[in-house]
């Protein structure tokens, strides 16, 4: 885990950058360079998001426990690409224009939405230390159902922002909705019974 599947994580979450840098300096981010890494950022935050949420099904369902330390650094690398995601919008769509960004998280509802999330997303980061985990003790578990919520939001806000083409958002929230069942205490797997 700490010497092979870790690494290898890690250069799957940093993939996604290498190809948006590699893309800016070939200068392929086509004729709305803005909008391509802003939905390019945005939708690998939520392939991590669903990613992360993956963690605890499949560990349900293949027993498979130490699966579960993957998921604090899948939901840190969430958390970058809606940081970067954040980002372009201020510095490079508004140029750091604070009224004008104030204004459009109050008057476009997908905005709010994603601003809403982001938001949400912060205290989930700051409390993904060990540390933290331990002085919080359940109220962590309960503290880090948020992500339910940020899921949840990433899908409206990107269902509302690609307003004419809802497929790809519904099948996001499609697999969303099947990864929050399979947590069902009936997917759980039952412990093999020993032979008589």
């Amino acid at each position: 885990m700490r010497w092979i599947v870790k690494p290898l994580l890690w250069i799957a979450c940093l993939t996604p950058l290498a190809i948006l840098v590699g893309r800016t300096v070939r200068d392929e981010l086509g004729a709305n360079p803005i909008e391509h890494v802003t939905l390019f950022t945005g939708i690998w935050t939520l392939n991590l998001i669903v990613a992360a949420l993956a963690i605890t099904p499949i560990r349900r369902l293949t027993g498979w426990n130490r699966i579960i330390q993957l998921r604090r650094p899948i939901g840190l690398f969430a958390f970058f690409y809606a940081t970067l995601h954040f980002l372009i919008y201020i510095v490079l769509d508004q140029f750091f224009g604070w009224s004008y960004i104030l204004e459009d998280i109050m008057d476009r509802p997908y905005i709010t939405v994603g601003f809403t999330a982001f938001v949400l997303m912060i205290p989930l980061a700051l409390t993904s230390t060990k540390a933290a985990i331990r002085r919080l003790g359940r109220a962590w578990q309960r503290l880090h159902r948020l992500v339910y919520v940020t899921a949840g939001l990433g899908v409206i806000h990107f269902l509302w922002k690609v307003k004419a083409d809802s497929r790809e958002p519904l099948i996001y929230g499609g697999i969303i909705a099947v990864l929050l069942l399979l947590r069902l205490p009936v997917f759980r797997r039952r412990p093999r019974r020993a032979a008589a």
